[in-house]
């Protein structure tokens, strides 16, 4: 109904610009006003008014003309200097990760592993026995106080000492690492004997013992005996994970691989009207099930009111770069002989990626080092071979994260018409260590080039890869703009000549993070006819000092006409 709504719409306005002055006019439900509009339409970049009909916007312009737009029951909402702009789109996170960030013991405020033991002890005093505790966010190379480390790495010995009788298991910021204490070593049967995978790595100290340090793929040795989550813990992780991102003015979700429970979770809020965040799902790749089932039965797009779209598989190449397992051409600078890992056998990933292209479907490959954004380009480039007239759908594939590249590489991006998601707010946080990974050459050449590839002809998909970052978007905007950590270091930022302008930052969480997502039609600027998606703050990003971007406050979010968020 919506979708015949829309097209009424532009009809209408096509036949009221060429009607005489008396032409009776469509009621807005409401209507902004007095404020900073931008609306990201490089033919209308600025206005002054906007009119919504439903979850459509029916006009967008002048103050005067859209007057004629108003009703007896029309809502008039004054923005009083305020700024508005399309709706933000988190261009990669996770979001049950997000939610569950907030359940479990959230480390990413801790300035050292003894906060961080204190933390989860506070936690083991109101917990029964045995019960496992989770938590995720510490980063060691955050911490102000650093204790005394294996191969860069705290050990199990102070938290295990601290918390002796529950299985604790606590995730790296990046998510592909994490530190088991004694108990979930026991639990998971891990001692000085076991075997290391392929892809990771179980610590061992010099006498031969686990550390408590679990590398990439080495994690599953300890996850696989983690009492899974509950349907009601998942329910009450995406309740809280909408509610985080309606608050920081999130109208879009690129989701970063889902399985088919929380596919189905997202389904059965959808079907009740309780998702609203057009959330965009990438497949699980790690599930062949799955995949063989969407690749037969065809991508789901805009379903149950727009709320959700299932159309893309993510893959992984590569590890982080904090826990040296992104994959690089040459070896780390602060680990002579050590290159990083493969995850997955890139030859699976040229299968998967051939049969998605040929079900239409859009691939998301994870790759941070040299080496993995290089190996994902060719079999990219290998399966565009495939169809040398072009594909049945325009693929769009991505790389998600995008950090570091041989400069022979960036050009290939616009070239083949492949998507960098880079997450903005990762340079503020990992540029004053990542020097001590890369090396000077490495990171002023190849690392977190933004401009550059903007300059070639790519699109760049910003976010935050929540919960990795916090989910609000100021950081990822600050860092877009600044090249300075959330501190304000350095004085004018890491290799400034690759910041992005304000107009390059809001494009890439607004109209290009909508391209992305194959609906910069429906969504990604204020335009008539698109989707009634905004975003309005206190203060206006586009002008403000720079450091006063992170003191910005969400005041509404509204997504399709309907607010879902209002400051009290």
């Amino acid at each position: 109904m919506k979708r015949y709504l829309t097209v009424y719409i532009i009809i209408f306005q096509i036949l009221v610009s060429c009607a005489p002055n008396d032409t009776p006019t469509l009621e807005a439900d409401s209507i902004y006003f007095n404020g900073n509009i931008y609306t990201m339409d490089d033919s209308n970049p600025k206005v002054e008014a906007v009119a919504v009909k439903a979850d459509t916007f029916l006009y967008v312009g002048t103050k005067i003309d859209v007057d004629a737009f108003k009703g007896d029951s029309t809502h008039i909402i004054d923005l009083n200097g305020k700024t508005m702009i399309p709706g933000l789109t988190e261009g990669h996170a996770h979001i049950m990760g997000v939610g569950y960030n907030l359940l479990n013991v959230d480390l990413r405020e801790a300035k050292s592993y003894e906060e961080v033991v204190e933390m989860v002890a506070a936690r083991a005093a109101n917990t029964p026995e045995g019960t496992w505790i989770l938590g995720r966010g510490w980063h060691q190379d955050k911490w102000v106080e650093k204790p005394e480390m294996t191969k860069g790495f705290p050990t199990h010995d102070l938290l295990s000492q601290a918390v002796p009788n529950h299985p604790v298991w606590l995730k790296h910021a990046s998510g592909h690492a994490a530190l088991g204490n004694a108990k979930a070593m026991e639990v998971a049967g891990i001692d000085g004997q076991s075997d290391q995978p392929d892809g990771g790595e179980i610590f061992m100290s010099l006498g031969g013992n686990p550390t408590g340090i679990f590398n990439e793929t080495a994690q599953g040795l300890v996850t696989k005996v983690i009492p899974e989550q509950t349907k009601e813990s998942d329910v009450q992780a995406l309740k809280l994970a909408l509610n985080q991102c309606f608050k920081y003015g999130i109208t879009g979700f690129h989701q970063a691989g889902s399985g088919p429970d929380h596919i189905n979770l997202y389904k059965e809020f959808a079907e009740r009207g309780e998702l609203k965040l057009r959330l965009y799902v990438m497949l699980n790749g790690r599930d062949p099930e799955l995949l063989e089932e969407y690749f037969r039965n065809g991508i789901e797009e805009d379903i149950y009111e727009n709320q959700l779209t299932v159309r893309s598989v993510k893959l992984y190449a590569d590890g982080a770069l904090g826990s040296r397992g992104a994959w690089l051409l040459e070896e780390y600078s602060d680990a002579p002989g050590v290159h990083g890992h493969n995850v997955m056998p890139m030859e699976d990933i040229e299968e998967i990626t051939a049969n998605a292209y040929k079900a239409g479907f859009q691939v998301c490959v994870h790759a941070i080092g040299d080496r993995a954004n290089r190996e994902v380009l060719d079999i990219y480039e290998r399966t565009f071979e495939l169809y040398p007239e072009g594909a049945p759908k325009e693929p769009r594939f991505r790389i998600e994260h995008a950090q570091h590249f041989h400069p022979d590489d960036i050009p290939r991006f616009a070239e083949m018409g492949v998507i960098p998601a880079m997450q903005a707010v990762h340079m503020s946080s990992d540029r004053p260590w990542a020097i001590n990974r890369l090396g000077t050459k490495r990171i002023r050449g190849g690392a977190y080039m933004w401009q550059s590839l903007l300059q070639s002809g790519a699109r760049i998909v910003n976010g935050t890869d929540a919960p990795v970052e916090p989910i609000t978007p100021f950081a990822s905007f600050y860092a877009s703009v600044s090249r300075k950590t959330l501190k304000g270091n350095p004085e004018g930022g890491y290799e400034p000549a690759e910041k992005m302008t304000r107009d390059q930052a809001l494009k890439s969480y607004t109209l290009d993070a909508a391209y992305a997502a194959f609906r910069e039609d429906r969504k990604g600027s204020i335009e008539v006819g698109k989707w009634a998606d905004l975003t309005i703050f206190d203060k206006d990003i586009m002008t403000i000092e720079e450091e006063e971007i992170l003191n910005t406050e969400v005041e509404m979010t509204v997504i399709g006409g309907e607010i879902v968020y209002e400051k009290k």
